[in-house]
């Protein structure tokens, strides 16, 4: 089993990077609102949800979600409250294994849930099930959320996420997705006036902060 480096600032900064791209804010903002000791993942939770990412977007002839961090990017948004993950989950909605998983304030540990739901599915360990095992017990907790009249699952949100990560990534964006900058052709050489502002679907031409 491949273990995750730590938790290092590369990796914040990396992710925040992300993290800001998708909430239009500069990424300073988000380097001063680190994750709080108690939120940081454990190597153990990083590596489950790089596979998990991987799962969800494979390598294919383009990255998976594994190759561009979309894990790890999950983790930032879930800690942050992306999509609204650290909001108070709704009383009719809590489980017993919902509410194993609760902070002080009612919101839910995702990524606590997660490892939880998926180590249930694999006997003991996910991770020491073999990939097809791995795919399949994904795929159950994702058909059974995912299902017409399903209630409430913690799992919508973390896909999600995971996919805004993928695809807002170069590879995402422009590999995995065809991408032609409008107005849909390519001039090699173009003048650069002084007072000309850089186009917004460039990514080279985003400053932060």
């Amino acid at each position: 089993m491949t273990t995750a480096a730590p938790w290092g600032r590369r990796d914040f900064l990396g992710a925040a990077a992300l993290l800001a791209l998708c909430v239009g804010v500069p990424v300073a903002t988000v380097q001063l609102t680190p994750v709080a000791d108690d939120e940081a993942p454990t190597d153990r939770q990083r590596t489950i949800m790089a596979e998990v990412a991987d799962l969800v977007i494979p390598r294919t002839d383009t990255p998976g979600g594994r190759d561009v961090g979309a894990g790890d990017f999950a983790i930032l948004a879930l800690a942050h409250g992306l999509s609204g993950t650290r909001a108070p989950v709704v009383s009719g909605a809590i489980t017993p294994a919902i509410a194993t998983f609760l902070r002080p304030d009612g919101s839910l540990r995702h990524v606590d849930w997660l490892e939880r739901t998926l180590d249930q599915g694999g006997r003991g360990d996910f991770m020491r099930r073999s990939l097809t095992e791995r795919a399949e017990i994904l795929a159950a907790i994702d058909a059974a959320a995912m299902a017409r009249g399903a209630p409430w699952s913690p799992w919508v949100a973390i896909k999600g996420l995971i996919l805004t990560g993928y695809y807002t990534t170069e590879a995402g964006g422009s590999q995995e997705l065809r991408y032609q900058l409008v107005p849909g052709r390519f001039d090699s050489d173009l003048p650069l006036l002084p007072g000309d502002r850089a186009w917004s679907s460039d990514w080279t031409a985003v400053e932060f902060g």
